[in-house]
């Protein structure tokens, strides 16, 4: 008596609906893998591009200190008047914010002061803070003539910078300005402000010290006779007989 042929026919194998059902499985997986690789280098990216960031806002932060530490109190005509080398202007639609200041002589042998440029630089939704400078040649110079070069960018994206000027009140306290234009004297503080140009949310908010060289006295005095020596006195000498 002949039987009926078994379907295996005493070898293991897989028909054509197990096959498809562990196709559709394994592409289920490598879609969840390659889904699960995705989200792991994005993340990985933004953390990267965070600390990039952080690190660009501190450096910038230190040069920034490093610059306004620097700057000098001295005099620059304006007309009829005198003023201190330090301009802060506001944007507006022909110009970016702009700051510019007298820093200490650079280092070496001859070498000068200057004049250190920052500008609030605006392009669509990109903002620039560009650090340029130009030899400062006295008091006569004006900070609209010059010619700065060797821009450095020290912050850049969709930010929104904002400088504010600090100026010591007799009581000891602090007023804050947005512009600090033909001004007698140097600003105690400067305040650098940076948010996130989509949801305004703070960055970074610091203030940094201007630790000017200006003699004690130009507290009290007109700035043009604070920055004169005073002249000197002669003592009559006492128990002296001519001969």
């Amino acid at each position: 008596m002949t039987g009926r042929p078994s379907p295996h026919n005493g070898s293991a194998g897989f028909t054509l609906v197990e096959v498809v059902a562990a196709l559709a499985i394994a592409s289920v997986i490598i879609l969840a893998t390659a889904d699960l690789v995705h989200n792991v280098a994005l993340h990985f990216d933004r953390g990267t591009r965070g600390v990039q960031d952080g690190e660009r806002i501190l450096l910038a932060v230190d040069r920034l200190a490093g610059d306004f530490g620097a700057a000098r109190f001295v005099p620059r005509v304006l007309g009829n008047a005198t003023a201190a080398a330090f301009a802060a202007d506001g944007a507006d639609d022909d110009r970016p914010a702009r700051i510019a200041f007298v820093t200490a002589a650079a280092i070496g042998p001859g070498a000068g002061a200057e004049a250190v440029v920052l500008t609030v630089e605006r392009d669509r939704n990109l903002v620039r803070l560009v650090r340029r400078r130009a030899p400062w040649a006295g008091p006569r110079t004006s900070f609209e003539s010059l010619t700065p070069g060797d821009p450095v960018v020290l912050l850049e994206g969709p930010l929104d910078i904002v400088f504010q000027f600090g100026r010591v009140v007799p009581d000891g306290g602090l007023t804050w300005y947005e512009n600090w234009v033909a001004e007698p004297t140097l600003p105690r503080f400067v305040r650098l402000i940076v948010r996130d140009g989509a949801s305004g949310s703070s960055v970074i908010a610091t203030d940094l010290i201007v630790r000017a060289d200006a003699p004690a006295r130009c507290a009290h005095e007109r700035i043009v006779s604070c920055l004169t020596p005073p002249a000197p006195t002669t003592e009559p000498e006492s128990g002296g007989s001519q001969q």
